[in-house]
């Protein structure tokens, strides 16, 4: 029997996979810049392998990728006839993922997020962005998603609308907001605060996603479980973001030795600022010793990266059979049948 979202959060952490935007782009079916999800009508195989990557990595939830496929980013790329089409096609895809499951039907989730059309001080952006969020979410309920993942907000009068329109649709909901470098969302509000009133309106789990490497994420996490008292989530991207420089978007490499076609290293130029696995996993740890239910990773996000997080909590994936073993190494194993004329130079090597 396939347990709601509610039924799993109250029975341990629910795992979720983000970061398609920037696999699929690593992949090559996606372009840094316009970052339109297209590969769902253009290439729905590589779609749905990057959805069963993820959750047989330990995703409980497979999200549909519909990221920046609303009618604003789609009206600038001149596509916004595709629209319905590609989010309609993200849904169905990430269903049929999902059944795949073989131990428990994976969540599917639909996904709404910031507009960047949003402006609380012009009246018409606001309603533009309601009926937005109403018509995306309208196709989330008539294709069937588990919760809708309200995501990447910066404003919290924006992430609002987005609850309110979920919940006209009787779903539950997820709300995240990303937080850019002045520590505070757009239009003011502390950012636990803003968690705070939107649980206070019924959304299911409340917290951050995106902009943020767990170590310029987590003060505001443990704020945020400090002051709400339902369910915390945390998806930070997998980056060694600083105090100096607390997200991505002007996060600086000094190593770096070419000229980048780019202001900064955002968004195709950070390779060498990861976090690796196993910052992520103690990064895990802490946050769900803290009190976060719903942990994952958003962009930049591996699926081996994302494994480690569930198993750094509990969990073990469908592919834990391929976690990392290096007893049989040649030159960093343990086994008594390895040649040590072979092993004993592994510090020379």
């Amino acid at each position: 029997m396939k347990r709601s979202l509610e039924q799993r959060l109250q029975d341990g952490p629910v795992i979720c996979g983000e970061g398609y935007l920037f696999e699929l782009e690593r992949r090559g079916y996606l372009q840094a810049g316009s970052f339109v999800p297209e590969v769902a009508l253009d290439n729905p195989q590589a779609l749905k392998q990057t959805y069963r990557d993820y959750m047989l990595a330990g995703s409980d939830v497979v999200l549909a990728f519909t990221y920046n496929g609303h009618r604003e980013k789609m009206r600038i790329i001149g596509k916004e006839d595709l629209l319905e089409p590609l989010y309609r096609q993200a849904i169905r895809l990430a269903k049929e993922v999902a059944q795949e499951h073989p131990e428990e039907e994976a969540l599917v989730a639909g996904n709404v997020s910031n507009t960047n059309l949003f402006n609380p001080d012009d009246p018409e952006s606001v309603e533009k962005t309601r009926s937005m969020f109403a018509e995306m979410i309208g196709w989330c309920k008539e294709e069937g998603v588990d919760f809708v993942n309200g995501e990447t907000f910066y404003y919290y009068e924006e992430a609002l609308i987005a609850l309110e329109e979920i919940q006209k649709q009787d779903l539950p909901a997820i709300i995240t907001f990303g937080l850019m470098g002045e520590n505070i969302l757009r239009d003011g509000y502390e950012v636990e605060e803003a968690c705070r009133l939107l649980e206070e309106k019924g959304a299911l789990v409340v917290g951050m996603n995106c902009f943020r490497g767990p170590a310029t994420m987590q003060p505001y996490v443990e704020k945020i479980r400090n002051t709400v008292d339902g369910y915390v989530g945390a998806l930070p991207i997998p980056y060694r973001t600083t105090e100096e420089h607390p997200t991505f978007f002007n996060l600086p490499d000094g190593s770096c030795a070419c000229t980048l076609p780019t202001e900064t290293t955002f968004p195709t130029s950070l390779d060498p600022l990861y976090t690796n696995r196993y910052e992520l996993a103690e990064w895990a740890k802490e946050a769900h010793s803290l009190g976060v239910n719903y942990l994952g990773l958003c962009c930049g996000a591996s699926p081996a990266m994302l494994r480690e997080v569930a198993e750094s909590v509990g969990r073990t994936a469908v592919n834990s059979t391929y976690s990392p073993d290096m007893e049989k190494h040649f030159l960093f194993g343990t086994d008594d049948t390895l040649q040590a004329h072979i092993t004993s130079y592994k510090t020379k090597a």
